[in-house]
């Protein structure tokens, strides 16, 4: 006998507000907030897996910054990239292949200069903003993920568990979302935090996970400097009258030390020197030449580089990024901007288009600005075909960083460098350790400093774990984060590359769908089937290419040897150890540029009066300058000796002899860029003392 309607009614009014609204409020096994690159890709997977899947994006459009104006491919080692993340790069190329797709410059025309897109490669790592979106788009489309454009998550009520797992998601609109399971895959991580997922914004004090590189840097930031002294006051020499817009008051703290600062966001921008397809750069209707006085005084003190970086895209198209010391990164002003709400961060975005755009004008029109750099920036514009719904500009901020996951493991330095190994790798990491400057401050003789920039590399590709993408296990049992990853601030800087976000969803995806399939965890998907299914997807887990040769310890080298790392060093010098067979951890370069303005000088103390062989050691390479200027400043006065380092050194390949000398106390070597051709490169000061028979 069926039960009365009354009845019936009656009974709905015991069950829970979720089962009535159940009916109409969609529901899929994957739930992915966030269309950029990782959850594009996070997607794809989720549906050659079997599983519904939606990707819920704040903005209008797929991709992130891979399709907002970063189409210079920052990787490392292409090696290391697999699965969905290689197919994007071949179909770009595929895009390429076409001599249609052609429109501004002929294909043989085209050279990139940054990076190879040699034509014996299956993929292509340079490429057109509106390019990327396209495919990005049919990515979706040919695989049937639902694409939900304009949404974001409601910051108030956005977020609904039961028990440890995420339930549902809100929206602003008032659309709730219901899922199995849930990727963040923002660059901000709002639904992570959202969902009560511990995180941290800023730079680890060095003392926290046993660093060099995560804290405060001042001693590293040789990179985007200052090279001429630049007064920071409002009256030149006067700090009454109060500072310079983007100066801020007090030193950094000391090196190494913590803090909650976040390393400089920027707008990729899509320039074009076509003139029917260039625009002139806007000046914004609030332009203030103060905001640009120290880059004027910067331009005045002689520092006449052009300070930009732009990479040559196809089409005669860039990916212009920030370079040298006043340039498109707007340094300290987007401290605010993760833990922001939405207002906040619409002010934060509108004060870096405002600056952005003001600089470019800057660069192209204002009278201070030499003449020479007027003209060139006078000669390259926004693309006209580029960004067409934005006003030709980036519709994607450059988040560099904001919120990181503090999940069940935290990648560090040591992971970077090989000295950790995740045993559960999910992806792999290539790219430079790389922070871009975090603070401009005035220094101890008043002038105008940067600091943060942090670039070190020279190590293999290596493994990203699987519990640095999840939360930990108290926290939530059915997210994933694969954007804003559970890492330090340095080891941030080399896995936040779009390639390895793409990576990290894709994985993400993969074990979201094998947790929904054995009923598990996020923390409990068994890691040997979940490797299974992503080496059979083309992921690569492991490097097994060849690694960079180690440095020479100079302790095992005959007399006495000073390293580069305890001589005087006098201006910008770069630290890297891109080319074996140096001694220690690194050489120095002067990046070809700042002729005659850096030096180092050794001074190696000599076991007892006498004589000496003197000797250099540095890595050869064609780029190198053939006519590097060494002193010796011997007993008997000073030696030059011009030393072609595109030639290798001739003892045991490792040391070039300057000559015999005689020295009392110590040996002074002094090497210099001054009037060179190419790459001065400084490595180490060998003495060995000369035994009459």
């Amino acid at each position: 006998m069926p039960l009365p309607l009354r009845y019936l009614c009656s009974l709905l009014f015991l069950l829970p507000a979720a089962s009535l609204r159940a009916a109409d409020e969609p529901a899929y096994d994957l739930v992915i907030y966030g269309g950029t690159s990782g959850g594009v890709a996070a997607g794809v997977q989720a549906r050659r897996m079997g599983k519904t899947a939606v990707i819920i994006e704040p903005g209008k459009h797929l991709g992130g910054l891979t399709s907002g104006g970063l189409g210079a491919t920052d990787i490392g080692n292409k090696g290391a990239i697999g699965g969905v993340s290689r197919e994007f790069y071949q179909r770009i190329k595929r895009h390429y292949s076409d001599p249609a797709n052609w429109k501004h410059q002929k294909p043989a025309e085209y050279r990139p200069n940054r990076g190879s897109d040699a034509t014996n490669e299956d993929a292509m790592w340079t490429f057109e903003p509106h390019v990327a979106e396209r495919i990005m788009e049919d990515f979706c489309k040919e695989n049937g993920v639902v694409v939900v454009k304009g949404e974001r998550l409601d910051l108030a009520k956005g977020v609904t568990k039961e028990g440890g797992r995420i339930a549902s998601i809100r929206l602003e609109s008032g659309k709730v979302v219901r899922g199995k399971m849930f990727i963040d895959a923002t660059y901000e991580g709002d639904l992570m935090a959202k969902a009560g997922v511990s995180y941290t914004v800023g730079r680890e004090a060095n003392s926290q996970y046993d660093e060099t590189l995560s804290g405060v840097q001042v001693a590293n930031a040789t990179k985007h400097q200052f090279v001429k002294p630049v007064d920071p006051y409002v009256k030149p020499g006067d700090p009454k009258s109060g500072l310079l817009p983007r100066v801020v008051t007090g030193p950094p703290a000391p090196d190494g030390s913590g803090d909650k600062k976040v390393q400089a966001y920027n707008y990729r921008l899509c320039a074009t020197d076509k003139p029917e397809n260039r625009r002139a750069w806007p000046k914004p209707a609030n332009y203030d030449e103060k905001q640009y006085e120290i880059l004027l005084r910067n331009f005045e003190a002689g520092d006449l580089r052009l300070p930009w970086n732009p990479v040559l895209m196809p089409n005669r198209k860039t990916d212009s990024n920030n370079n040298f010391a006043f340039s498109t990164d707007n340094i300290g002003m987007n401290y605010d901007y993760p833990d922001g709400d939405y207002a906040t961060r619409e002010k934060i975005i509108q004060e870096h288009i405002d600056y952005q755009q003001g600089l470019m004008w800057t660069f192209a029109n204002h009278p201070r600005v030499p003449q020479a750099v007027r003209e060139h920036f006078t000669n390259w514009g926004l693309a006209k075909d580029e960004f067409q719904d934005t006003d030709n500009w980036p519709h994607q901020l450059y988040v560099r960083e904001a919120r990181r996951m503090v999940g069940g493991y935290v990648m560090t330095q040591h992971n970077c460098q090989g000295r950790v190994t995740a045993e559960d790798s999910v992806g792999l990491a290539a790219y430079t350790m790389d922070s871009h400057n975090i603070h401009r401050y005035v220094d101890a003789a008043g002038h105008v400093r940067n600091e943060g920039d942090v670039q070190v590399g020279g190590f293999p590709p290596y493994g990203i774990s699987y519990r640095s993408l999840v939360p930990q296990e108290s926290e939530c049992t059915n997210l994933f984060v694969p954007v804003c990853l559970s890492a330090t601030h340095i080891s941030y800087g080399s896995i936040r590359m779009e390639p390895v976000f793409m990576v990290l969803g894709q994985s993400s995806a993969t074990a979201a769908a094998l947790a929904i399939d054995a009923e598990v965890n996020v923390q409990d998907v068994d890691y040997a089937k979940l490797r299974e299914r992503l080496l059979a997807d083309k992921q690569v887990l492991e490097w097994t290419g060849p690694r960079p040769t180690p440095g020479i310890d100079p302790k095992k080298l005959p007399g006495v040897v000073q390293d580069d790392d305890a001589a005087e060093k006098k201006g910008g010098w770069v630290k890297s150890n891109s080319i074996g067979g140096y001694v220690g951890t690194q050489y120095l370069h002067d990046g070809n540029e700042q002729k005659g303005e850096l030096s180092v000088t050794f001074r190696v103390p000599v076991p007892k009066p006498g004589a000496y062989d003197v000797r250099l050691t540095y890595t050869a390479n064609p780029n190198r300058a053939t006519n590097v200027p060494v002193t010796i400043r011997h007993a008997k006065g000073d030696a030059i000796v011009t030393v072609n380092q595109q030639h290798p050194p001739e003892i045991d390949e490792r040391f070039y002899a300057l000559g015999k000398f005689g020295f009392d106390k110590e040996a002074v070597v002094v090497i210099s860029n001054d009037k060179t051709n190419g790459y001065v490169v400084v490595d180490a000061v060998q003495i060995v003392p000369i035994v009459i028979k």
